[in-house]
């Protein structure tokens, strides 16, 4: 696929200064960083794309042979991400990311050390606790910063020393014929520095692996997916770099009674079809405790019934949401001959009249003309 125009991309005219192409870059840059798009194939292409653009505009030497040859001028010995090699992506443009958003570069240009990674921790929690907000004590493995070298990864009483291949830079550049290429410095890999008497607690790494105990302040209405953050408590920073964070996941076990959906409750509530056919009055659950339901005469099964205010306050705040009760007439199982012979005969004092089930009547009559249209 061809490249697009490097004043395009950028969006300056030919004739931009070296104030106008900086401007620019930085304003995509901002935009399009890989740090404020994760997982952003597109962000990160078109990041790269203006880095390339800005690398050789920048240049004197660069910009004359691109504005004289076009691509053809510029290609071959450029140093863009094409030109990298294996280097990462963050090798490739570790020294933008410190001129656009800041970093602790010494000697000029050092990359600054690596952020520690962001973890995640799954807490399952009754709906109980979901509702009403808890206190959790959780244990996570982790890096944590070496308590013995401070997290600069050299032994006690001695400190990293200045790189001398690329004289804490963090980056060398190579000379080819008319072009020079910048690259990630192999001895210090950026950092500007090296360590001559690593720490033998971490071997130089800055960090260690242990486990770390956690007190979580959940608070009442979460729900599935709800995540808390917890800053500064994920794995740590590469010699001193700042701490990642933790992510706790919230997931809510399943209720043996009760059903969540937003901020509402539901239940089921079993009935016999003589308090749905007479009416009556039965305690029912609530999460602060019983309450009374009134069940008026001839309920049909399914109904819902609403107990306004005794569901559930989102942790985003609002309104509480209602219980809403659904009740079940239940069919009398292992009946006796007595029994039975009470139902024939109140099935017979019913029989021949729609009075009492007018919904059974609607529907045979419904089912009468199906068959009638269909002989038709």
């Amino acid at each position: 696929m061809s490249k697009r125009d490097y004043y395009v991309v950028l969006g300056v005219e030919r004739n931009a200064t070296e104030v106008e192409l900086k401007k620019a870059f930085k304003r995509l840059a901002m935009k399009h960083h890989p740090d404020r798009n994760p997982d952003n194939a597109e962000a990160e292409e078109k990041f790269k794309e203006a880095k390339e653009a800005y690398d050789v505009l920048s240049d004197p030497q660069k910009r004359a042979a691109y504005d004289q040859f076009g691509h053809a001028g510029v290609d071959a010995g450029m140093g863009g991400a094409g030109a990298a090699g294996g280097a990462s992506f963050s090798d490739i443009f570790g020294d933008v990311f410190g001129d656009i958003f800041g970093s602790s570069r010494g000697g000029g240009g050092q990359q600054r050390a690596r952020r520690g990674a962001d973890l995640r921790y799954h807490l399952e929690l009754s709906l109980e606790e979901a509702v009403r907000g808890t206190t959790v004590k959780i244990r996570v493995p982790t890096s944590v910063t070496c308590s013995s070298c401070g997290g600069s990864g050299a032994k006690k009483g001695t400190s990293p020393t200045t790189c001398t291949t690329c004289g804490g830079v963090g980056q060398v550049r190579m000379q080819q014929g008319f072009f020079s290429l910048q690259q990630t410095c192999p001895q210090c890999r950026g950092s500007g520095q090296t360590i001559k008497d690593p720490c033998a607690t971490c071997h130089g790494q800055g960090r260690v692996e242990e486990q770390k105990t956690l007190s979580v302040k959940v608070p009442a209405g979460v729900d599935n997916g709800d995540r808390i953050r917890l800053a500064g408590e994920g794995e740590a920073g590469g010699r001193g770099a700042p701490a990642g964070d933790l992510y706790v996941q919230i997931s809510v076990k399943e209720h043996p009674i009760f059903a969540r959906e937003d901020n509402d409750l539901y239940c089921e509530v079993p009935i016999s079809f003589v308090t749905a056919a007479l009416g009556g009055e039965l305690e029912v659950p609530t999460l602060d405790g019983r309450v009374k339901l009134k069940i008026p005469a001839e309920t049909q099964s399914g109904r819902l019934f609403k107990l306004r205010g005794k569901g559930v306050k989102s942790v985003r705040g609002g309104p509480v949401g209602d219980l809403l009760c659904r009740v079940l007439i239940e069919t009398p199982v292992n009946l006796n001959q007595k029994q039975k012979a009470l139902l024939r005969e109140f099935e017979g004092t019913m029989s021949g009249s729609s009075t009492h089930r007018p919904k059974e009547h609607s529907w045979l009559d419904g089912v009468k003309k199906f068959f009638e249209d269909i002989k038709l």
